[in-house]
Formats: structure tokens, sequence, C-alpha cells
């Protein structure tokens, strides 16, 4: 049995699991997929604890049972049936399977994964479209337009112009209770006798 024509198909990642993600945005159950993987990769990239892989795990697998139950379409690989050794991969095979007209992505946090994905769309020869992610205050562009013509860019100053910009924990243009932050006594060390002396809330 041959797999039915797709628009487009819905690249879900382990780390944006939002029922409002804009990913989901305009998405047809009739003409779209959603995708989610479970890639070895994405676990032994970077050392990570066999408990917090198993937590990750469990989350995507519950999102793709509340996304079914919500009436969505699911294609999930999972690693105890595919053992998908990388997303790229297991999304290259599911591009030549699925031959979607277009591939719907929210903007990866991670550099190397969204390099991945595009390079993999690429070569297939299927559109990508990258949508920013609403659970960030800005976006890279930007951030982009912030920077430009600086000659050093100090987080500090990104973080006052993003609170002044949004009016965030400020009043009458500026912060409220006259402090940006803390960050000065957040650096004084323990003393002698450790973390233990620090009085309790």
């Amino acid at each position: 049995m041959s797999d039915p024509p797709c628009r487009n198909l819905v690249l879900i990642l382990g780390d944006q699991l939002d029922p409002g993600s804009s990913a989901l945005a305009g998405i047809d159950p009739g003409q779209d997929l959603v995708w989610m993987c479970e890639a070895a990769e994405e676990a032994t990239q970077v050392p990570s604890h066999k408990a917090r892989t198993v937590l990750f795990l469990s989350a995507m697998r519950h999102f793709c049972d509340a996304l079914r139950a919500a009436g969505l379409p699911v294609r999930y690989r999972s690693l105890e049936v595919e053992a998908d050794a990388s997303l790229a991969g297991a999304l290259a095979a599911d591009l030549r399977r699925l031959a979607p007209a277009r591939v719907i992505l929210v903007r990866p946090g991670e550099h190397r994964v969204q390099a991945a994905i595009t390079a993999t769309c690429a070569e297939a020869g299927v559109p990508l479209e990258v949508r920013e992610d609403s659970h960030f205050i800005d976006s890279p562009d930007g951030f982009d337009r912030w920077a430009a013509g600086r000659r050093t860019l100090v987080l500090e100053h990104y973080y006052r112009h993003l609170r002044r910009r949004e009016g965030i924990l400020m009043t009458a243009g500026q912060p409220v209770g006259g402090r940006w932050n803390l960050d000065q006594e957040n650096r004084k060390a323990f003393g002698r006798k450790g973390p233990g002396q620090v009085p309790r809330p």
C-alpha cells in the first residue's frame, strides 16, 4: 500500500513540543503530515544522562499521542522500530518515500540541526519553510538588526534593549527597583564554609 500524497511535511523536533507551535499553523489533516523522529545521534552528540534521554523520548511520544488524538496524522520514527542513527538520514528516507511538496519547520535552537535539515531538503529538491519560534522574545534577524554597526557585542546591552523595547520590568523607562540586575551580588563567592552558609529564603 502506497503512502497518500503529502502537501506539507511538518517537522516537530523533540524540544518543540507545543500544540501552539507556528509549525502547526494552517495544517490540514487531509493533506499534511506531522513528522517526528527519535534519532540516536541526538542523544549522543552531547553526552546525556540516560534518565534525561528517557524523559525526552517519553515527552515526544506523549506529544505524538496528543496530536493523533487531536486528529492530526503523524509519521513517528521510533528507535525500537527504525533505529535511525541521524535525523538527517531519517528525513532523507522519508522525503524519498513521501515526496512532500514542502517541508515546514520551526527554527531549531541548534545551528547543527538546522544545517542538516536544510542540506537534506536541498539535496532532495524539496522547498523548506523555516518559521520563527514564538517562544523567544526576539529572532536571529532581530538580533542582527540590533548588532549591526556595533563595535562590541555585550549580552547585557542586548538584554537592556529587549527590556526597554518590550517594557518588561520597566517603569517610566527605568528598570523596576532602580537596577537592571543583581549580577554583581550573584558573582560573590560563598566563602570558606561553602553554600551551606547561605540564608534560607
